[in-house]
């Protein structure tokens, strides 16, 4: 089989997706954000996860398009759209039924579609299938047939490359399975591991967000806990880790598009089943309080050195993206701790040289500023960006500036408080 891939999706999976293969296939990327193909095709990632010199260098075997019908030839689609959660924490399939109905557009005879984006196990062949069928008027497993393989690309990780990441492969039928494990394996250096079924694929995913957000959600709670004792919950962790089977958890937001999202997904079709997940929903709680708890936690110190007297005093968040190097702000809880802090009377500026200023604006009508003033009432440490190595710490320690550290990025001698 002569592989003709088309890439549906052009975010932070579907980028370094595209440039894989393009290293060695013909690829065509669509995205329906004709600005962001218009960028790619000069070479410039607004992400920041993807350099010109990685575009360019497989330049002659990609297209990039905002138009479905430019993929027409392919036999090869995989769908890398985002899926998020509702405001009720509801999965949101919307751009995932979209993408299906375009591809069903274009969907012919032996085709292949491949879904990348995280879903609850059974989503792909409760919803997306029966869809592709529909719209394109095909017979599912004797006209076309569909695959899933879960992303694990890593955010801002300039060390682990999507080729270095092992690949989870399913198909619908076995001789399917196998074409899309041989295309996968491929371009995976590390190697591939085929599922036995879809649903298992779809269910790997999710256990793997899940179990990082739960076991975070014991540090936080540690940390709420520690808090109210007075104990340096860092420390407790330090001397815990002298046992050699202690897991190297840490407190800390917990945000982004995959942990902070997914374990709804995997809670939703537990329930939909009739299972209370109570592990896993009551992690989830803990960790969406944590951006409050850190906002309420800097207004105590302030409150405790104005005496009480903390209206307009100004704060300084720094960072606002869900993860240290990263560009990605979507679901972060940086948010919690702003809204926090402005909700008790306070002027805060973020300043994160990452992120994209506009779309924070436009998402949070939060604006971020490009220099930082001399002094401070209290600084926060959100996200541990390199970038942030050359701010003067100490300068804004010796004005009187409340430090507070939710990463344990900052010397240690210079913070008033930590996460």
């Amino acid at each position: 089989m002569t592989y003709k891939i088309g890439i549906i999706g052009l975010g932070y999976v579907g980028l370094p997706l595209s440039l894989a293969f393009a290293a060695k296939y013909k690829v065509i990327g669509y995205d329906i954000n004709a600005s962001r193909v218009a960028a790619l095709e000069k070479g410039i990632d607004a992400n920041h996860e993807v350099e010109p010199a990685q575009i360019n260098a497989v330049y002659n075997n990609i297209v990039f398009t905002d138009h479905i019908q430019t993929l027409k030839d392919c036999n090869i689609f995989i769908i890398t759209v985002p899926t998020p959660v509702d405001a009720a924490y509801q999965p949101d399939l919307s751009f995932l039924i979209e993408a299906s109905a375009q591809v069903a557009s274009i969907l012919k005879k032996d085709d292949i579609v491949i879904y990348e984006s995280t879903v609850y196990p059974g989503c792909t062949e409760e919803v997306c299938i029966p869809l592709l069928a529909q719209q394109s008027g095909l017979t599912f497993n004797e006209n076309f047939f569909v695959g899933y393989s879960p992303e694990r690309i890593n955010p801002g990780d300039k060390l682990r490359p999507i080729q270095s990441i092992v690949k989870v492969t399913s198909g619908s039928t076995t001789a399917a399975a196998n074409t899309i494990n041989h295309l996968y394996s491929s371009i995976i250096t590390a190697g591939t591991y085929l599922a036995p079924t879809i649903k298992i694929a779809e269910a790997a995913k999710a256990i793997e967000n899940a179990q990082r957000d739960v076991n975070i959600s014991f540090m936080n709670e540690l940390a709420l806990i520690f808090n109210k004792l007075d104990i340096d919950t860092t420390e407790v962790l330090k001397a815990a880790a002298t046992k050699w089977n202690f897991l190297p958890f840490k407190p800390g937001l917990v945000g982004g598009h995959c942990i902070g999202v997914d374990p709804h997904y995997l809670a939703y079709k537990a329930l939909e089943v009739g299972y209370h997940p109570q592990v896993i929903l009551s992690g989830r709680k803990v960790n969406e309080q944590m951006g409050v708890f850190v906002g309420e936690k800097v207004i105590a110190l302030l409150a405790k050195k104005y005496g009480g007297n903390i209206a307009q005093k100004k704060v300084l968040i720094l960072g606002i993206a869900f993860k240290e190097n990263c560009s990605d702000f979507r679901n972060t809880k940086v948010v919690d701790i702003y809204t926090t802090l402005v909700g008790a009377g306070l002027y805060v500026e973020v300043h994160d040289p990452l992120v994209n200023e506009q779309l924070v604006k436009e998402e949070h009508e939060i604006i971020t500023v490009p220099q930082l003033k001399n002094t401070y009432d209290a600084l926060i440490l959100a996200v541990a960006h390199e970038a942030f190595r050359s701010i003067d710490f100490e300068g804004y320690k010796s004005k009187g500036t409340i430090i507070y550290d939710t990463k344990g990025f900052i010397d240690v001698e210079l913070i008033d408080a930590r996460l």
